[in-house]
């Protein structure tokens, strides 16, 4: 019982000492320190959101809900449910999973088996016989197995990589969310924009409508004249050509969601068709710091992630300089079919095997190459950290001109409209003359329509910025990582 113990003791020595001496080559990742995410160009407020009608604090997980428009919910509920780019992203992330699946179980145990039966006529001189072997069935079984031990973390690299590469293509499933909820949004402010542009127009169509009828009056009780008549039909003509144009943007607009929402214009809620009027926020949207913004946008997060699979490769490819240790055992038997089973035809085998590739084939070169990349993947992420700031200035610098732009031309519709009712009156009382009366109505038409124009450009600059403020993914987030 003795000998049997030191015998296994003596058998197990080259793993024991094996795993002892285990490494891992190659650099140990973290930020670097020259990364631009930790300059000062990224830390502290956002340039411009002193400017713009933003607050401070966090970006809610559900921004769209801050419209407080329940046909909204249901388009983005819907299209989160539903989109074609969403379904891509989750294909792509079952299949990083699957990849770290496979990387994980790379290495230690390993097994497998065999089995053969043949008629067989075999060579006598390769047994060193001179006279024909006899025909005979021959037959082979044997089971092997096999741990191979990671002594230079070859394989635990390969795993910090994939699973690193895993959370790169979450981050990317995480920004096709947000882009998704964004362009829904987008979609349903440009309706609602166009269907209220509509609405204003047809609205100083009526008006322009309503003078011209009173001029035809006038014209025919001898106060009036043609030449005015036909100056009021030609503005009614004008107006009445941007009609089509309102008409078709909101056509456009909601074959945008539905293709969102793969499903047919004509399924679309009744809402989203008929909505006529822009959803407003209810509280100004909450922007918070350079420090929040940068660890908030996926593609940020997916740009670093990709810089930390990079440096594990480097350590893939430095262990792949080093040989690789396993030990195996196997057991079979192999002989004439009528001798198997036997003590002639059993055979086993215990040992550890060491297999090393010299650095040759450009090996050390593959070294550089990993590193090379890591330098690529730096400077990458260094580039995402400034476009994510320079997005979000912009959208910033545009949303604050657009709003103030919105203040001052409501400002003079509010003159327009009442420099408009004063001129008419005075027109038909006849104290002023019908080219006042027709400017001032112009005047006020087109004042209308730019208000309305301009607000929902300022609708579509806010969903541009909380696109680029890069909330929205945060509850996909926890839901997957529960799973």
């Amino acid at each position: 019982m003795t000998r049997r113990r030191s015998w296994r003791a003596f058998a197990l020595a080259p793993m024991v000492l094996a795993l002892g001496a285990c490494m891992t080559v190659g650099p140990n990742y973290k930020m670097p320190d020259d990364a631009l995410v930790n300059a000062p160009l990224a830390q502290g407020p956002i340039a411009g959101a002193q400017n713009a009608p933003v607050a401070s604090g966090d970006m809610p997980v559900d921004w769209w809900r801050l419209y407080d428009d329940p046909v909204l919910d249901t388009l983005v509920h819907d299209a989160l449910q539903s989109n074609t780019s969403l379904r891509v992203a989750a294909a792509n992330l079952a299949r990083s999973r699957a990849a770290v699946q496979v990387a994980t179980e790379q290495g230690g145990f390993s097994g497998g088996a065999s089995a053969a039966f043949e008629r067989a006529q075999e060579s006598a001189e390769q047994f060193l016989l001179f006279s024909k072997v006899p025909v005979v069935n021959e037959g082979a079984l044997g089971v092997n197995i096999s741990y191979e031990i990671d002594l230079f973390g070859k394989l635990r690299r390969g795993v910090e990589a994939a699973r690193a590469d895993d959370d790169a293509v979450l981050a990317a499933a995480d920004l096709a969310r947000i882009t998704v909820v964004a362009d829904v949004v987008q979609a349903y402010v440009e309706s609602c924009s166009a269907g209220e542009e509509l609405a204003i127009a047809r609205d100083s169509l009526k008006l322009t409508q309503e003078r011209v009828a009173l001029t035809k009056r006038l014209r025919d009780a001898g106060r009036g004249n043609q030449p005015d008549v036909t100056r009021g039909l030609t503005q009614v003509q004008t107006i009445a050509a941007d009609i089509p144009r309102f008409e078709g943007r909101r056509r456009i607009a909601q074959y945008q969601l539905a293709m969102l929402l793969a499903r047919s214009p004509a399924d679309l809620p009744q809402g989203a068709l008929t909505c006529a009027r822009l959803p407003k926020l209810t509280q100004p949207i909450p922007v918070g710091d350079g420090t929040a913004l940068l660890k908030r946008r996926p593609d940020v997060r997916a740009a670093e992630r990709q810089l930390a699979a990079s440096t594990a490769r480097i350590g893939v490819a430095t262990a792949a300089l080093y040989p690789s240790i396993s030990i195996g055992a196997g057991v079979g038997t192999l002989g004439v079919a009528e001798d198997l089973f036997t003590p002639a035809t059993n055979h086993w085998s215990f040992g550890p095997l060491i297999s090393w590739s010299f650095p040759i084939n450009g090996q050390r070169a593959r070294v550089r190459e990993a590193e090379a990349a890591t330098n690529g993947a730096l400077a990458h992420f260094d580039g995402v950290v400034l476009n994510a700031l320079r997005e979000t200035q912009t959208n910033l610098a545009a949303y604050a001109a657009d709003d103030q732009r919105a203040e001052a031309l409501r400002a003079a519709y509010a003159t327009a409209k009442e420099s408009a009712d004063e001129t008419h009156r005075l027109y038909a009382a006849g104290r002023d003359s019908f080219l006042s009366d027709l400017d001032a109505t112009r005047t006020l038409t087109s004042s209308r329509a730019q208000v309305a124009a301009v607000e929902g450009q300022v609708a579509i600059d806010q969903v541009k910025l909380f696109l680029s403020l890069g909330g929205g993914w945060e509850q996909t987030q926890t839901q997957t990582q529960a799973q």
